[in-house]
């Protein structure tokens, strides 16, 4: 049967709970730290205002949510560092968990810069690619030798090193964008990442089980605990009507989270790396859809549009909350099926999840939200 390894012999699933605190930690700090920030934003005017193309909300609201999420991570991160074994707290796994939070601050406060001043897109990027190099410095970094072994061929240390470098750029500064596009919703991305952080969860405490990696484990854990509970802290203020948005910090932070969590399960056989990215599948579609929807309409590729998924089933006339609650239920979905087929062998859930990507954007393209006309034509942001 699939699920028949479900659960390992090595360590029990109540062994999470010795990481209880990460989650109350971060919960706690960021539900006080985001009112603190949404306070400060008052006063100092750091407020995301409407302009009826893009940004369609009534009234200012105030920014800083994610500096919130980022304080709640870090008390979350620095209890789960309490939780380890005394030798642990200066070696590769207190390293890479440092590194995490690090890339994740940087992260943060490149989208900062970007709600308070505007920054080019050139400089994001290039923060985002700093972020990046602290995972690498950590060693984070995909083991491709696992693959090519399984088809017998060589794999010279020096192009796995230039491959490996490159395909962590690649998914931070893939992943950040990801769910900085898909946050144009009252608690929308938050809500869509919480969902995503949950089923990594599961499959770390899964690999746990079976004792996968003595390093990762903890770290993996740790990691998918401190962001549930800085996204559940964060969402209370940003359910609809919104009180305070995370802006591109938070969107960029949860998105380089998300990053080094799926880089983190690329350490060894490829099936968990496959299964983390389909978790993440959701903003991947989004992704996907508002470039090609954009190449095919000769739209500029890196102009702001209200053209998302969800942006075009509110001009179809879903309410916004049935709009979130939908996305919720194939943010569910993609992540159930990464779960499921992580647990059968890795050729046929290669095949799956081809089948799986295919039929989204066949759906995507038999529904229309591929066009840019009439009602699903998105207003574009001319500014």
């Amino acid at each position: 049967m699939i699920l028949d390894n479900l659960i390992g012999p090595n360590k029990p699933v109540t062994w999470v709970f010795h990481f209880w605190s990460v989650l109350a930690g971060s919960f706690v700090g960021a539900l006080g730290a985001t009112w603190l920030c949404k306070k400060v934003a008052i006063k100092f005017q750091i407020l995301d205002t409407p302009d009826d193309l893009v940004k369609t909300h009534r009234e200012p609201i105030a920014y800083l949510g994610g500096v919130g999420m980022l304080i709640g991570f870090t008390v979350g991160a620095l209890a789960g560092i309490g939780c380890l074994k005394e030798e642990a707290l200066f070696g590769p796994m207190l390293g890479r968990l440092l590194a995490v939070l690090t890339g994740g601050a940087i992260a943060c406060f490149v989208g900062l810069a970007d709600d308070i001043f505007n920054i080019k897109p050139i400089q994001k990027i290039t923060g985002q690619i700093i972020a990046a190099v602290m995972l690498l410095l950590a060693g984070i970094i995909p083991a491709f030798h696992h693959v090519t072994d399984f088809f017998h061929l060589p794999m010279p240390q020096g192009l796995e090193t230039v491959l490996g470098v490159f395909i962590v750029i690649f998914f931070v500064v893939g992943a950040t964008n990801s769910l900085n596009l898909l946050d144009g919703l009252d608690g929308l991305c938050g809500g869509v990442t919480a969902i995503i952080a949950v089923a990594m969860l599961l499959l770390s405490i899964h690999l746990a089980t079976w004792d996968y990696s003595e390093i990762g484990d903890p770290v993996r854990i740790i990691i998918c605990l401190g962001l549930i509970g800085g996204v559940c802290g964060f969402l209370p203020f940003n359910r609809h009507p919104a009180k305070i948005f995370m802006g591109d910090a938070g969107s960029m932070f949860l998105g380089f989270m998300v990053a080094a969590l799926m880089l983190l399960f690329a350490e060894r056989v490829p099936r968990w790396w496959m299964a983390s990215i389909v978790v993440f599948g959701l903003p991947i579609l989004d992704t996907a859809v508002a470039l090609v929807r954009r190449l095919i309409n000769h739209r500029p590729l890196f102009v702001s549009d209200r053209g998302h998924i969800y942006d075009q089933m509110i001009d179809r006339g879903i309410p916004l909350k049935k709009t979130v609650t939908i996305s919720y239920a194939l943010a569910t979905i993609y992540a159930t099926i990464g779960l499921v087929m992580s647990q059968i062998r890795t050729r046929y859930a290669a095949i799956v999840y081809v089948m799986v990507f295919v039929i989204s954007g066949f759906v995507v393209w038999k529904k229309g939200y591929l066009k840019m006309e009439g009602l699903r034509g998105a207003r574009q942001n001319k500014n």
